[in-house]
């Protein structure tokens, strides 16, 4: 038997106070509630009985089929392991009742879970789950879990056309802006090296590097705010010298054809990225500001996505060293699309970030996609040490907090990558001080949904978030 203390102890995890489903086991709560939970390893407590302990703990019974779903089933077709959940036992799937204070546990674990990860708060995930039917039940779940098998019968898309590792940072817009748009148009690139190249020759009849003309006085006047954008388009030539005009030109318009050759794949390459954004499973977030920052992109997409655990997805994603689009509002309008699209974003750290970056993470947040934060150990530990404010947004439909998975580690990417599309992730629930709920993704301990205790937050919060708007009459 167990004593009174032992099963608080036990259950307070499931404690939050109050009254509803977190608030039927707590210190004066009813004394028959504690003796026939003191019995329930002897004597399994039946769905009948459990009803009974709930109603004199002040809570709604619930159904057959919720007894069922979370007690003696481990539902294969559930958007997580539920064999996963602590303290899962095999017996619990031979038997017709709750067998002992742990199988309870179990059961209420399964559902705080699966109330923090598509409700955001327990009391009514519990109010509506507990009086589903079994239609119901297996719907509401089916949408929130990907078809695996779909997903690795599809075959391969075709395939995107390649640029060279090289050549790649020559799609990013400053190299467009510097070379033109590749349609016969002369870029300011050429004009200034041009023009410097005159000056220096007034001065000095010595050799000279790209380096010094574009980092020059006359750029820098001639050309307000785009010296930095020219010396990184022209950054494989910074080194070279020249002394006639001729040689200028020369290694000019071979960057110029490099640039012109790698623009048209880049352009075609986002034409087969919206032929098939209706089935694009991850967009890839970076901001990439140097030639070094292409090339290691580059590298990042081959080596998650080449990973041998994602081989059998032949997952589609977009890598965004291999697009490029016809203009600046082009490109937001396309990657908006996909970010929309996609079934998971992956958020690249670099040494500096974007608003644009940042938006995308944001967007994929709050339209309650899975996001993963790819950074170094220091960037990880400054993400969390000052509270990154997309680890604090909202799914905008359903009002659920969420938050982003954060790792250093490649191979956690993989395996976080494919855990989400098998239907496998795991979750650990905590309760850090009474009645405020955390849940962790388990591979990084990162926080993706949370309860507040906060009792005037939580209930203006659900009070407002769903309610009619005064203009339209609809919900917000």
């Amino acid at each position: 038997m167990s004593s009174k203390e032992k099963i608080l102890e036990e259950m307070s995890l499931f404690s939050l106070g109050g009254e509803g489903i977190g608030g039927w086991i707590k210190p004066d709560a009813d004394d028959l509630i504690f003796d026939r939970l003191s019995t329930v390893e002897s004597d399994p407590l039946t769905k009948v009985q459990l009803d009974q302990l709930l109603a004199l703990g002040h809570e709604a019974p619930v159904s057959d089929v919720f007894f069922r779903y979370y007690w003696l089933e481990a539902n294969t077709s559930h958007p997580y392991r539920v064999t996963k959940i602590p303290g899962f036992k095999d017996d619990y799937l031979k038997s017709k009742a709750i067998t002992s204070l742990e199988h309870l546990k179990w059961g209420l674990y399964r559902l705080f879970v699966d109330a923090l990860l598509y409700f955001g708060n327990v009391r009514t995930a519990y109010r509506k789950l507990r009086s589903m039917t079994r239609e119901e039940h297996e719907a509401f779940f089916d949408r929130r879990k990907f078809d695996t098998d779909l997903i690795k019968s599809r075959g391969p898309a075709l395939p995107l056309m390649n640029i060279a590792k090289d050549d790649r940072y020559l799609i990013s817009e400053m190299a467009c802006k510097s070379y033109g748009d590749g349609a016969g148009s002369t870029g300011d690139l050429k004009n200034a090296l041009v023009e410097a190249f005159k000056r220096h020759k007034e001065n000095s009849n010595g050799a000279v590097t790209i380096w010094q003309l574009l980092s020059g006085k006359e750029v820098e006047s001639g050309y307000a705010g785009r010296q930095s954008e020219f010396i990184f388009s022209a950054v494989d030539v910074l080194d070279d010298s020249v002394t006639q005009e001729a040689e200028l030109l020369e290694k000019y318009e071979r960057l110029a054809t490099r640039f012109a050759r790698a623009r048209k794949v880049a352009l075609r390459n986002t034409e087969y990225y919206l032929s098939m954004v209706n089935d694009l499973d991850v967009y890839v977030a970076t901001s990439m500001r140097g030639r070094d920052d292409f090339r290691k992109m580059a590298s990042d997409c081959e080596t998650i996505f080449k990973d041998d655990r994602l081989k059998d997805p032949q997952l589609r994603y977009f890598d965004p060293t291999l697009s490029a689009a016809a203009s600046h509002e082009d490109k937001g309008l396309i990657e908006c699309l996909m970010v929309k699209c996609a079934k998971v974003l992956v958020y690249c750290a670099g040494e500096k970030e974007s608003y644009g970056k940042d938006a995308e993470a944001a967007m994929a947040l709050s339209l309650g996609k899975p996001v993963l934060f790819y950074c170094d150990e220091e960037q990880r530990r400054r993400f969390y040490r000052d509270v990154h404010p997309l680890s604090r947004l909202i799914e905008f439909e359903t009002g659920v907090a969420v938050g982003a998975m954060v790792t250093d580690n490649f191979g956690q990417v993989c395996e976080l990558l494919s855990r989400i599309f098998e239907n496998r992730r795991e979750y650990t629930l905590e309760q850090p001080k009474p009645g405020y709920l955390k849940l962790r993704e388990n591979l990084t301990g990162s926080v993706v949904r949370l309860q507040t205790s906060d009792r005037l937050l939580a209930e203006t919060f659900w009070n407002h978030y769903h309610a009619r708007d005064p203009v339209t009459g609809s919900r917000n």
